[in-house]
């Protein structure tokens, strides 16, 4: 690989098996997403380049605070009712989809870098990864399922390359660069 398709190695070396496959995905998917962001300014970041809300520095927000409340799950389970949410609840949950102002490309990167960090400590230490937790009440979720720690996680690496596949589209539309081809 050369140096810029290098994929992070996780923060814990010493895992095996199925927790080093499952941090060795994350790493990959967490990667092509920040590397969407390479050489880009705070404005370049903000910008939308499609029809939707997206902007690169938003989805890095978006997908911080995915992985930061699923890692949450499953420590402590569900938060509350996904069905009551608030206009001002509505509001934050969009702002997670753009730069605000005083927001910088650098300071969301650091901020997925301590979410990644505390969720790979989290991989590499959690006693049962077949541990479930009742999910949320949604119109998303079946009524009364559980999902177990492996199932969070697999998740957020199907979510997490989900949104790099966008940031792809929205950096190729933004200036031509590619993050592969």
């Amino acid at each position: 690989m050369s140096e810029t398709t290098t994929v992070d190695e996780p923060a814990t070396h010493d895992v095996t098996g199925e927790r080093a496959d499952l941090l060795a995905m994350l790493a990959k998917t967490r990667h092509f997403l920040r590397f969407t962001t390479r050489d880009l300014t705070d404005e370049q970041a903000g910008q939308r380049t499609t029809a939707s809300e997206l902007c690169l520095g938003g989805l890095i927000k978006h997908v911080t605070e995915v992985e930061r409340n699923w890692a949450d799950f499953i420590l402590n389970g569900p938060s509350g009712d996904s069905t009551d949410m608030t206009e001002a609840d509505m509001a934050r949950w969009t702002d997670n989809f753009r730069l605000l102002p005083g927001e910088t490309l650098a300071g969301v990167l650091d901020a997925y870098a301590e979410v990644a960090r505390r969720t790979d400590e989290l991989v590499a230490t959690l006693p049962d990864l077949d541990a479930t937790q009742p999910l949320p009440k949604a119109p998303w979720f079946e009524p009364g399922a559980r999902w177990s720690a492996r199932r969070v996680l697999m998740h957020v690496i199907a979510e997490t390359a989900q949104h790099a596949g966008h940031a792809d589209i929205i950096r190729e539309s933004l200036d031509g660069a590619k993050s592969m081809g």
